[in-house]
Protein backbone atom coordinates (compact mmCIF):
# COMPACT_ATOMS: atom_id res chain seq x y z
CA UNK A 1 0.00 0.00 0.00
CA UNK A 2 1.11 3.62 -0.14
CA UNK A 3 1.15 4.29 3.36
CA UNK A 4 3.65 1.64 4.03
CA UNK A 5 6.23 2.76 0.95
CA UNK A 6 5.58 6.10 2.34
CA UNK A 7 6.74 5.05 6.14
CA UNK A 8 9.50 2.53 4.79
CA UNK A 9 10.84 5.66 2.36
CA UNK A 10 10.76 7.90 5.78
CA UNK A 11 12.31 5.73 7.62
CA UNK A 12 15.36 4.99 5.19
CA UNK A 13 15.76 8.62 4.74
CA UNK A 14 15.63 9.37 8.74
CA UNK A 15 18.27 6.61 9.03
CA UNK A 16 20.31 7.66 6.11
CA UNK A 17 20.07 11.36 7.58
CA UNK A 18 21.30 10.04 11.30
CA UNK A 19 23.98 7.66 9.62
CA UNK A 20 25.23 11.18 7.74
CA UNK A 21 24.90 12.97 11.01
CA UNK A 22 26.96 10.13 13.60
CA UNK A 23 29.10 9.27 10.83
CA UNK A 24 27.56 5.80 11.12
CA UNK A 25 25.89 4.86 7.50
CA UNK A 26 27.63 2.13 6.12
CA UNK A 27 27.35 1.62 2.73
CA UNK A 28 25.36 -1.14 1.24
CA UNK A 29 26.62 -3.58 -1.31
CA UNK A 30 24.41 -6.04 -3.27
CA UNK A 31 25.44 -10.17 -2.97
CA UNK A 32 26.96 -10.10 -6.47
CA UNK A 33 29.39 -6.95 -5.58
CA UNK A 34 29.84 -8.59 -2.16
CA UNK A 35 30.96 -12.12 -4.62
CA UNK A 36 33.52 -10.18 -6.50
CA UNK A 37 35.88 -9.15 -3.41
CA UNK A 38 39.03 -11.73 -3.21
CA UNK A 39 38.83 -13.91 0.23
CA UNK A 40 42.70 -13.19 0.49
CA UNK A 41 44.48 -9.69 0.16
CA UNK A 42 41.99 -6.46 0.66
CA UNK A 43 40.73 -4.30 -1.51
CA UNK A 44 41.77 -0.82 -1.26
CA UNK A 45 38.57 -0.01 0.16
CA UNK A 46 36.65 -3.71 1.85
CA UNK A 47 32.87 -3.60 2.15
CA UNK A 48 33.15 -5.55 5.74
CA UNK A 49 35.00 -2.76 7.80
CA UNK A 50 33.95 0.66 5.95
CA UNK A 51 37.78 1.40 7.04
CA UNK A 52 40.54 1.56 4.55
CA UNK A 53 42.80 -1.59 5.06
CA UNK A 54 45.70 0.52 4.69
CA UNK A 55 45.70 2.27 7.99
CA UNK A 56 45.95 -0.95 9.86
CA UNK A 57 49.09 -1.77 7.66
CA UNK A 58 52.06 -1.10 10.42
CA UNK A 59 55.21 -1.17 8.16
CA UNK A 60 57.19 0.60 11.16
CA UNK A 61 57.27 -0.42 15.09
CA UNK A 62 55.60 1.93 17.38
CA UNK A 63 56.78 2.58 20.96
CA UNK A 64 55.56 4.71 23.58
CA UNK A 65 58.67 6.65 24.46
CA UNK A 66 59.15 10.19 26.90
CA UNK A 67 59.50 13.13 25.26
CA UNK A 68 62.88 13.31 23.85
CA UNK A 69 63.90 9.95 24.37
CA UNK A 70 65.46 7.29 21.52
CA UNK A 71 64.53 4.52 20.37
CA UNK A 72 68.17 3.06 21.57
CA UNK A 73 68.99 2.14 25.19
CA UNK A 74 72.12 4.69 25.41
CA UNK A 75 75.31 3.94 27.58
CA UNK A 76 74.09 4.39 31.38
CA UNK A 77 71.23 1.83 30.65
CA UNK A 78 73.85 -0.14 28.90
CA UNK A 79 76.03 0.24 31.98
CA UNK A 80 73.37 -2.15 34.20
CA UNK A 81 73.51 -5.13 32.01
CA UNK A 82 76.91 -4.71 31.22
CA UNK A 83 78.57 -4.64 34.92
CA UNK A 84 76.15 -7.45 35.58
CA UNK A 85 76.79 -9.58 32.34
CA UNK A 86 80.32 -9.38 33.01
CA UNK A 87 80.32 -10.69 36.93
CA UNK A 88 78.25 -13.63 35.91
CA UNK A 89 80.41 -14.30 32.86
CA UNK A 90 83.58 -14.02 35.04
CA UNK A 91 82.33 -16.09 38.14
CA UNK A 92 81.48 -19.34 35.54
CA UNK A 93 85.03 -18.68 33.79
CA UNK A 94 86.66 -18.78 37.21
CA UNK A 95 84.73 -21.44 38.45
CA UNK A 96 85.73 -23.47 35.61
CA UNK A 97 89.19 -22.73 35.94
CA UNK A 98 89.13 -23.28 39.11
CA UNK A 99 87.73 -26.83 38.88
CA UNK A 100 90.74 -27.24 36.53
CA UNK A 101 93.51 -26.35 38.64
CA UNK A 102 91.78 -28.04 41.90
CA UNK A 103 91.62 -30.76 39.64
CA UNK A 104 95.59 -30.77 38.64
CA UNK A 105 96.96 -29.91 42.36
CA UNK A 106 94.96 -32.84 43.95
CA UNK A 107 95.64 -35.10 40.80
CA UNK A 108 97.75 -37.73 43.32
CA UNK A 109 95.07 -37.46 46.52
CA UNK A 110 92.25 -40.14 46.38
CA UNK A 111 88.78 -38.84 46.12
CA UNK A 112 87.86 -38.16 49.42
CA UNK A 113 86.07 -35.58 51.45
CA UNK A 114 89.68 -33.71 51.73
CA UNK A 115 90.11 -33.43 47.82
CA UNK A 116 86.73 -32.28 47.58
CA UNK A 117 86.28 -29.38 49.88
CA UNK A 118 89.87 -28.50 48.14
CA UNK A 119 88.82 -28.13 44.90
CA UNK A 120 85.32 -26.53 46.05
CA UNK A 121 87.65 -23.81 47.59
CA UNK A 122 89.52 -23.70 44.51
CA UNK A 123 86.55 -22.97 42.64
CA UNK A 124 84.96 -20.49 44.76
CA UNK A 125 88.36 -18.88 44.79
CA UNK A 126 88.78 -18.61 41.18
CA UNK A 127 84.94 -17.49 40.46
CA UNK A 128 85.19 -14.71 43.27
CA UNK A 129 88.64 -13.28 41.47
CA UNK A 130 87.47 -13.68 38.12
CA UNK A 131 83.92 -12.23 38.77
CA UNK A 132 85.99 -9.12 40.61
CA UNK A 133 88.10 -8.83 37.84
CA UNK A 134 85.79 -8.98 34.73
CA UNK A 135 83.07 -6.92 36.88
CA UNK A 136 86.03 -4.14 37.57
CA UNK A 137 86.85 -4.06 33.96
CA UNK A 138 83.35 -3.41 32.86
CA UNK A 139 82.93 -0.66 35.49
CA UNK A 140 86.02 1.63 34.40
CA UNK A 141 84.53 0.78 30.96
CA UNK A 142 80.80 2.41 31.57
CA UNK A 143 82.00 5.04 33.91
CA UNK A 144 84.07 6.26 31.02
CA UNK A 145 81.89 5.43 28.17
CA UNK A 146 78.92 7.45 30.11
CA UNK A 147 81.56 10.64 30.69
CA UNK A 148 82.96 10.73 27.39
CA UNK A 149 79.68 10.92 25.83
CA UNK A 150 78.38 13.74 28.15
CA UNK A 151 81.57 15.68 27.33
CA UNK A 152 81.23 15.22 24.01
CA UNK A 153 77.54 15.13 23.25
CA UNK A 154 77.73 12.50 20.71
CA UNK A 155 77.67 8.46 21.16
CA UNK A 156 79.67 7.14 18.44
CA UNK A 157 82.52 4.63 18.13
CA UNK A 158 85.11 7.22 19.21
CA UNK A 159 83.69 7.09 23.00
CA UNK A 160 83.83 3.42 22.29
CA UNK A 161 87.60 3.13 21.72
CA UNK A 162 88.29 6.25 23.71
CA UNK A 163 86.84 4.25 26.71
CA UNK A 164 88.37 1.16 26.67
CA UNK A 165 91.47 2.58 26.02
CA UNK A 166 91.40 4.48 29.60
CA UNK A 167 90.02 1.60 31.15
CA UNK A 168 93.24 -0.52 30.19
CA UNK A 169 95.46 1.75 31.28
CA UNK A 170 94.38 2.93 34.86
CA UNK A 171 93.29 -1.08 35.34
CA UNK A 172 96.98 -2.06 35.02
CA UNK A 173 98.17 1.42 36.14
CA UNK A 174 98.99 -0.30 39.19
CA UNK A 175 101.69 -2.50 36.93
CA UNK A 176 104.01 0.56 36.53
CA UNK A 177 104.05 2.73 33.36
CA UNK A 178 104.87 -0.19 31.22
CA UNK A 179 101.69 -2.29 32.68
CA UNK A 180 99.67 0.71 31.86
CA UNK A 181 100.78 1.02 28.41
CA UNK A 182 99.87 -2.45 27.81
CA UNK A 183 96.89 -2.17 29.45
CA UNK A 184 96.33 0.85 27.38
CA UNK A 185 97.41 -1.12 23.84
CA UNK A 186 94.99 -4.10 25.27
CA UNK A 187 92.02 -2.49 25.58
CA UNK A 188 92.80 -0.06 22.56
CA UNK A 189 92.82 -3.18 20.54
CA UNK A 190 89.78 -4.83 22.10
CA UNK A 191 87.59 -1.91 21.70
CA UNK A 192 88.60 -1.15 18.26
CA UNK A 193 87.94 -4.53 16.96
CA UNK A 194 84.54 -4.20 19.21
CA UNK A 195 83.91 -0.83 16.60
CA UNK A 196 85.01 -2.84 13.63
CA UNK A 197 82.55 -5.52 14.51
CA UNK A 198 79.83 -3.09 14.43
CA UNK A 199 80.62 -1.41 11.53
CA UNK A 200 81.53 -4.33 9.49
CA UNK A 201 78.35 -4.42 7.52
CA UNK A 202 78.46 -0.52 6.53
CA UNK A 203 82.17 -0.40 5.16
CA UNK A 204 81.29 -3.34 3.19
CA UNK A 205 78.00 -1.59 2.03
CA UNK A 206 80.37 1.59 0.84
CA UNK A 207 83.44 -0.61 -0.33
CA UNK A 208 81.13 -2.44 -2.79
CA UNK A 209 78.78 0.95 -3.67
CA UNK A 210 82.11 2.78 -4.41
CA UNK A 211 82.93 -0.17 -6.31
CA UNK A 212 79.92 -0.03 -8.71
CA UNK A 213 80.13 3.76 -9.64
Amino acid sequence: PPTMDNNSQGSGAMKGGLGGIFGGGAPEYSNTELAGVPLTGMSPLSPYLNVDPRYLVQDTDEFILPTGANKTRGRFELAFFTIGGSCMTGAALGAVNGLRMGLKETRDMAWSKPRNVQILNMVTRQGASWANSLGSVALLYSVFGVAIEKARGAEDDINTVAAGTLTGVLFKSASGLKGAARGGLAGLALSGAYALYNNWDHLTGSSSSSRLY
